[in-house]
């Protein structure tokens, strides 16, 4: 019964683990796209010295895009392996990742400043990526809706997987103190030994002469 279960566990981890992957591929490629019309725009302003330096969010998308497959590769191969440690360090890492957007979402939502805190970008990408959001809110809510729920299921089946590992580990541990020779509860009959005859020969009969 335990068996079947983690097999169970171990695939559903590495299905909710996986859309963390697409997640942050997906952040990496728009990162990289987004380097690509940043020296495009470097070219065109012939050496301006806004254009020295990548900005900002360009550096966020590639950071929080490389940490969310790295944690995709870590997930995989505690789901695969089972391992305690392997998982305990997982389950630490998607809370922290939890809290981390729950209190961006937060300030967000209670600050209605926000956007003053952050830095200036000369070029107005980032503008254009912030009307694009918001003309696009639903699916963008959807996303994260999504993404959190996945963060939340990979967290929970890493606790369950933990969790049957400790109680296989357990049950095997009795098994191995506890366990004693078989013997059955009723003997069986001894049976009378085998009369012993000698060994012959069949072949024609042999008539003495006289």
């Amino acid at each position: 019964m335990v068996r079947p279960m983690k097999v169970c566990l171990q695939w559903s981890l590495k299905f909710t683990n996986l859309t963390i992957g697409c997640l942050g591929t997906t952040m990496l490629f728009y990162g990289i796209w987004m380097i690509r019309v940043w020296q495009r725009d470097a070219a065109d302003s012939h050496s301006s010295p806004d254009y020295d330096h990548f900005p900002w969010y360009i550096h966020a998308f590639l950071g929080i895009g490389t940490a969310l497959c790295a944690i995709t590769c870590l997930g995989h191969v505690a789901a695969h392996s089972a391992n305690y440690y392997c998982l305990s360090s997982y389950m630490f890492i998607i809370f922290v990742l939890l809290l981390s957007e729950g209190v961006m979402a937060a300030d967000v939502l209670l600050n209605d400043e926000w956007e003053k805190d952050l830095p200036e970008d000369p070029s107005g990408r980032f503008d254009e990526f912030k009307e694009f959001v918001i003309s696009n809110k639903d699916f963008f809510r959807w996303i994260a809706l999504f993404s959190v729920l996945a963060q939340g299921c990979s967290m929970l089946f890493a606790i369950m997987l933990r969790i049957i590992g400790k109680v296989k580990e357990y049950s095997n541990e009795n098994e191995g103190e506890y366990s004693e020779t078989w013997s059955p509860l009723l003997r069986p009959p001894e049976l009378p030994p085998a009369t012993v005859y000698p060994p012959y020969v069949i072949g024609e009969p042999v008539y003495k002469s006289v």
